[in-house]
């Protein structure tokens, strides 16, 4: 079986013997009340890729190059490009029959992890790294735009019919407060009304937004009646 293995576009000429593939877990055990556990599946982690290349020195036969013979030198530098830029490629690697028929490609955007040089006598004038790459996926920050639109409640009339007279009563007019940093309805209360005891008007008024009289928050937007 023919293998072709692929840095971005450049192709090693003596392919790997091995090959490791490693598909991270994310999936969390759980220890329930009764001892007994459950798995709560999540969606698989980045790739983790393995193997060991022989870079050659010298030009053998059986080697492939696509432009022309390179030694080693030429592949490692590549090597600590990639890894100095912090570059991201594509590992592909394309696997076929004698005959030329197609099996099933490998073919992932990857980062280098890392990669360890190796020179032994077992390899005479050729050069062995041990190479560790990382799928890597794209990711960017979103800006998220948030409009704070101030609160104005709707005027309600109310028709009071009096000896056969209508009359129309509006609701009394307000206006709008943001609270600041050490704000209390007490202390709104006695700049609005000159009385900080009437501080359950504004928190009558305001309902829908506090929840607790004595917990409020700096920016909130209160409606303070007239």
């Amino acid at each position: 079986m023919a293998y072709y293995f692929y840095l971005g576009n450049v192709l090693l000429p003596i392919p790997p013997k091995k090959l490791e593939l490693k598909i991270s877990n994310q999936n969390k055990t759980y220890d329930l009340m009764n001892y007994s556990e459950i798995n709560v599946l999540k969606n698989p982690g980045l790739t983790s890729i393995e193997f060991e290349v022989l870079l050659p020195n010298v030009k053998y036969p059986f080697a492939m190059y696509k432009n022309n013979f390179q030694n080693a030198k030429y592949y490692l530098g590549i090597l600590e490009k990639l890894k100095v830029n912090r570059s991201a490629f594509q590992f592909i690697v394309i696997r076929k029959f004698p005959n030329g028929t197609g099996i099933f490609d490998t073919n992932i955007k990857v980062s280098v992890e890392d990669y360890t040089i190796t020179d032994t006598t077992d390899e005479g004038f050729d050069t062995k790294v041990k190479i560790k790459l990382k799928q890597y996926i794209e990711y960017s920050t979103k800006t998220v735009k948030v409009t704070i639109k101030q609160y104005k409640p709707p005027v309600v009339t109310r028709t009071v019919t009096t000896n056969n007279t209508a009359i129309v009563a509006a609701k009394p007019s307000g206006q709008n407060y943001t609270v600041k940093r050490g704000d209390c309805l007490w202390n709104i209360a006695k700049r609005f009304y000159g009385n900080g005891s009437k501080y359950t008007t504004i928190y009558n008024a305001n309902r829908d937004k506090i929840k607790n009289p004595n917990l409020i928050y700096p920016n909130q937007v209160l409606w303070i009646p007239a």
